[in-house]
């Protein structure tokens, strides 16, 4: 490792922090052979239930080079979602927090780009390409190899200093730089809040969900009806479930994120019960569009709604 390598991984760090990014940290680049196969079981199992796109690309997803021919580092980046629930109506469908302020995909796409040409200023020829959700892409083990936190028994990361209520973006950059130490111990220990804490029994013993089962694909990516074995134990909620890391102690003394662009909409906040109820098409487009609920079909956000409500009747 030269000094300007070393140096220019501070200069990278830094500016990360500019822009508000609340952690970061730099990974060099291998084939995660090991994750790709814990994949591929995991699919074979079943447990990926209708998201067959998981079934494919796993070659790309294990070698970074194939997303980005001649990737050397990963620069990878995580940003603070936590907030205190900020719904008025308690008893209005229940919303997870990441749902909150702007489409988080855009908001890290935008500062990942201002990182990305802060580096080609400094070091002229450079190539990157970044990554939010955007490719078949090992998100939380590049966090993990990049010193930014473990696996958690929910299967998210969790970070000492801000817990697990965090997106992850990454940064493939064709220029060797200082590394991290990849964090290969975790610090869960005999915990298990988490899995004893899912409603639906969905958290496997190997740090894997089973989808079928979670309230989190049941909302989102599910197509179909949520089966009716699952509705009385959603607690209300219409979009995702924080309740594993709600209960995580490493979440226990996290601040709220400071990035307004994560503040909820004071109208979303506000909706009663019956708004959510009486929701329109168009009412949707207007409040949602922008937010990472965009997504959902309105017809899905619907069934949704009645489920929730459903659930916190019984």
């Amino acid at each position: 490792m030269s000094p300007s390598e070393k140096n220019l991984s501070a200069l990278i760090k830094a500016k990360a922090r500019e822009l508000n990014f609340d952690i970061c940290g730099i990974a060099k680049t291998r084939k995660m052979t090991e994750r790709a196969e814990i994949l591929q079981k995991w699919c074979e199992a079943g447990m990926n239930d209708n998201m067959s796109y998981l079934e494919r690309n796993t070659e790309n997803r294990a070698d970074p080079d194939l997303l980005f021919p001649g990737t050397r580092s990963l620069a990878v980046v995580g940003f603070s979602y936590y907030s205190e629930l900020k719904q008025i109506d308690h008893s209005a469908p229940l919303l997870s927090r990441y749902t909150y302020g702007i489409n988080y995909h855009d908001v890290i796409e935008n500062k990942l780009e201002k990182l990305l040409e802060y580096v080609k200023v400094e070091v002229p020829g450079c190539e990157g390409k970044i990554f939010v959700d955007s490719d078949p892409l090992f998100e939380k083990g590049w966090a993990q190899e990049a010193g930014l936190g473990w696996q958690g028994k929910h299967s998210i990361v969790i970070n000492k200093e801000i817990g697990s209520f965090f997106f992850i973006g990454i940064m493939m950059l064709n220029i060797d730089l200082e590394y991290d130490k990849p964090l290969n111990k975790e610090y869960c220990g005999e915990c298990r809040l988490c899995t004893d804490a899912c409603p639906t029994g969905a958290i496997n013993d190997d740090r894997t969900i089973d989808a079928r089962k979670c309230i989190s694909n049941l909302t989102i990516e599910n197509r179909g009806p949520i089966p009716e074995e699952f509705i009385p134990k959603m607690g209300g909620r219409v979009y995702a479930c924080d309740k594993c890391q709600e209960v995580c102690p490493w979440n226990k003394n996290v601040k709220p994120n400071n990035h307004p662009e994560f503040a909820i909409n004071e109208k979303i906040a506000g909706m009663s019960r019956q708004d959510w109820q009486s929701l329109t098409e168009d009412q949707f487009k207007e409040l949602f569009s922008n937010t990472a609920m965009g997504r959902i079909k309105f017809a899905d956000l619907k069934r949704n709604i009645a489920a929730a409500i459903l659930s916190m009747d019984f």
